[in-house]
C-alpha cells in the first residue's frame, strides 16, 4: 500500500502481517517501511505535524490554477510589494508562500486558495460569513438576511461595509459645554476587530464546517466564529486587565496577509482596541465567552443604550400596530432592566406603567433610573412621571402633592423641550411661579411652539390675580410688567401659524388683558376677532357683554 506524502501525516494503515489488521503508523526508513511506535519514532512524527500550521499546509485537492493571478496582484499592488515586477506569476506564488513543491510539480497551500481563489468554500466550507438581523429575542422573524462569500479579504470588507451602513450616527448638545456629543450605533473600530479577529483565529479544517456567524439582535450583535480559541488561552484572560498569553498562532499565515492589508493585529491585541473603542464611544463593555470544549468563541457587542432605547420604541410601536400590546409593553420592561439609566426608556416605561394605573412601579422605575443615571439628565423622566401622578386622581391629593414636590425639585433643565414640559406640568399643578421660571428656562425655544407662547401668557395673566400678590413686592409695577409681556406674546400667537382655533383663544386673552390695562378699544377688537374666528364659542360673546357691563371696573378675571 502507498500513502502520498502530506502535511497531514502521520497517516494510519492497517498490518498486513498482523492477524487483527489493525491500524498503525508507519514511517520509511531506508528501503523498509518500518512501525513509528515501535520504532520509537511516533513521538518526533507528531511533533513535526504540530510544528506545521493548518494555514500553511498543502491542498493537496487543488492545482494552482485555482489561484488567481489577478487577485494576487492586487495584494500586491495594495501592500506597494516590489514583486508586482515580476512577470512570472509561479515565482511570485513561491515567494509569496502560496504554493509548495510535491514530487515534480507545484500545489497550492491552503492560505493560498482561502485568499485568492474566488471560492474558498469550495474546498473549506467554513470560509464565508453568514448575517441575520432579527426582529426580536426569538428569533422567528428575520429582517434581513446576508452570506459574505470570496476571498476572505474581500468577504471581510464587504461585510464591514454593510455593517457600517447600520451603525447609525448620533449627535447630541451636551448640558454644560459647547461642543456636541457624538456616538454611534456600533462603534466601527470594535465591529472591525471582532470580525477580523473571528476570521483570524477561526478553524477552516474539513470538519469545521460552520460559517462565521454575525447575528444583529436590536440591542446587540453577536460574532461567532468555530472553532473555540487554541488551548492556552482562558475567559480570564479576555476580562478586563487580562493578558493573552504567547501560545502559537492558529493561522499564522492568515495573520500574515491580513496585517499586510491593515485588518488584523497579531497576538489578539485586538480584544484590547475593541474594549478602548466601545469606551469612548459610551457602549456597554464587550464580552467575550467560549464554551468548555471550545467548539465556538463569541463576541457580543453591546449597542450604545440610546440605540438600543430607539430600537425597543419602534418594536414597541409595530406589536402595537398589529393588536399586541401586550407584547409592546414586554419589550419596553425588558429593554428597560437591560438599560435602566436610560432616559428614553424609563419615561416611556412610566407612562405605560401609569395607564395601567400602576403608579407605584412607575415610582420605583423612576427611583431605579436616578440611581443608574447619574450622569443623564433627569428631567424627561422625572416630566414622566409628574406626568402620571396629575392624570390619577386620588381622593387624599396625595398623587398631587408628590407630583408638587417632584416639581419642585426638578433642577431647571438646560434642555428646552424638557424645561416646556415641566412649565406645562407645573401650571396643571398650579405652580405658576414654577411653571414661569420653566418657561423662561426654555429660552428662544418658546418662541418656536405656539401653544407653549400661548400657556406662557397665560401664566404671566394668572400671577396678575390680586390672590396672588406678594408681601413687600412693588405690586401695580409688577403686575403691568406682567400684562405687558403678556400682551406680546398674544400678538405674536395670532401672527403665528397655527389653527383657527389656537388664533380665536389668544383674540380672547388678547381681550382680558386689555381689560386690565383699561383699553376698551382694543378690548373690544380683540373680542370681536375671536368671536369671528369661533362663532360657536358662546363665552367669547358672554366675556364680552360683561366687559362692556363693567367698563369703569378693573375687569372681570373669570
Amino acid at each position: 500500500m502507498r500513502v502520498p506524502a502530506s502535511e497531514e501525516r502521520p497517516h494510519r494503515a492497517p498490518d498486513p502481517r498482523g492477524e487483527s489488521r489493525a491500524y498503525k503508523y508507519w514511517i520509511r526508513s531506508g528501503s523498509e517501511t518500518v512501525d513509528a511506535e515501535k520504532s520509537g519514532q511516533i513521538k518526533a512524527l507528531l511533533d513535526l505535524t504540530a510544528r506545521i500550521p493548518w494555514d500553511d499546509r498543502r491542498a493537496t485537492g487543488a492545482r494552482v490554477e485555482d489561484i488567481r493571478e489577478a487577485l494576487v496582484r492586487e495584494h500586491l499592488r495594495s501592500t506597494r510589494s516590489a514583486l508586482l515586477d515580476e512577470s512570472d506569476a509561479v515565482e511570485i506564488y513561491r515567494r509569496m508562500g502560496l504554493t509548495r513543491p510535491i514530487n515534480d510539480h507545484e500545489v497550492p497551500r491552503n492560505v493560498g486558495l482561502l485568499f485568492f481563489a474566488d471560492r474558498p468554500a469550495d474546498w473549506f466550507r467554513g470560509a464565508t460569513i453568514e448575517v441575520a438581523r432579527f426582529r426580536d429575542e426569538t428569533r422567528a422573524e428575520v429582517l434581513d438576511e446576508r452570506e459574505f462569500s470570496g476571498p476572505l479579504t474581500s468577504q471581510l470588507r464587504d461585510c464591514l461595509t454593510w455593517l457600517e451602513g447600520l451603525s447609525l450616527t448620533h449627535i447630541s448638545k451636551q448640558t454644560h459645554r459647547p461642543e456636541a456629543r457624538r456616538w454611534v450605533s456600533f462603534p466601527l473600530p470594535a465591529l472591525r476587530e471582532a470580525l477580523t479577529n473571528a476570521i483570524y483565529h477561526r478553524s477552516y479544517e474539513p470538519d469545521v464546517v460552520e460559517p462565521t456567524k454575525v447575528y444583529l439582535h436590536a440591542d446587540r450583535i453577536e460574532i461567532t466564529a468555530y472553532q473555540g480559541p487554541v488551548p492556552g488561552i482562558a475567559i480570564e484572560h479576555l476580562k478586563p486587565g487580562g493578558r493573552i498569553p504567547d501560545v502559537p498562532a492558529r493561522n499564522r499565515r492568515i495573520g500574515g496577509f491580513l496585517k499586510e492589508r491593515g485588518y488584523a493585529e497579531r497576538r489578539l491585541t485586538g480584544v484590547r482596541k475593541i474594549r478602548n473603542s466601545m469606551e469612548t464611544n459610551g457602549s456597554p463593555p464587550p464580552r467575550f465567552d467560549f464554551n468548555p470544549e471550545r467548539t465556538y468563541f463569541q463576541v457580543t457587542l453591546p449597542a450604545h443604550p440610546e440605540f438600543a432605547s430607539i430600537s425597543a420604541l419602534e418594536d414597541a410601536a409595530h406589536a402595537r400596530a398589529v393588536g399586541n400590546p401586550a407584547a409592546a409593553f414586554e419589550r419596553i420592561e425588558s429593554a428597560w432592566h437591560a438599560s435602566p439609566g436610560s432616559a428614553t426608556l424609563s419615561a416611556e416605561l412610566i407612562r405605560l406603567l401609569g395607564q395601567r394605573g400602576e403608579i407605584g412601579r412607575a415610582e420605583q422605575v423612576h427611583a431605579t433610573f436616578s440611581r443608574a443615571a447619574t450622569r443623564t439628565n433627569p428631567a424627561p423622566v422625572t416630566n414622566a412621571l409628574i406626568q402620571v401622578l396629575a392624570d390619577r386622581r386620588d381622593d387624599d391629593g396625595r398623587h398631587a402633592k408628590r407630583a408638587k414636590a417632584l416639581l419642585k425639585a426638578l433642577q431647571s433643565s438646560a434642555v428646552a423641550q424638557d424645561a416646556l414640559d415641566s412649565a406645562i406640568l407645573a401650571r396643571r399643578l398650579g405652580d405658576l411661579h414654577s411653571a414661569h421660571r420653566y418657561f423662561e428656562t426654555a429660552g428662544d425655544a418658546v418662541f418656536l411652539d405656539s401653544r407653549a407662547l400661548h400657556e406662557f401668557a397665560q401664566t404671566k395673566i394668572a400671577l396678575t390675580d390680586p390672590r396672588r400678590r406678594r408681601r413687600g413686592s412693588p405690586w401695580e409695577v409688577a403686575r403691568r410688567r406682567l400684562l405687558a409681556d403678556a400682551r406680546q406674546l398674544l400678538e405674536r400667537v395670532t401672527q403665528m401659524e397655527t389653527s383657527d382655533a389656537r388664533h380665536a383663544w389668544a383674540w380672547r386673552d388678547l381681550g382680558r388683558v386689555f381689560g386690565y390695562l383699561r383699553q376698551p378699544t382694543e378690548q373690544d377688537h380683540a373680542y370681536r376677532r375671536a368671536t369671528e374666528l369661533l362663532p360657536e364659542e358662546v363665552r367669547f360673546a358672554r366675556e364680552w357683554a360683561r366687559a362692556r357691563s363693567h367698563r369703569r371696573g378693573p375687569g372681570n378675571r373669570g
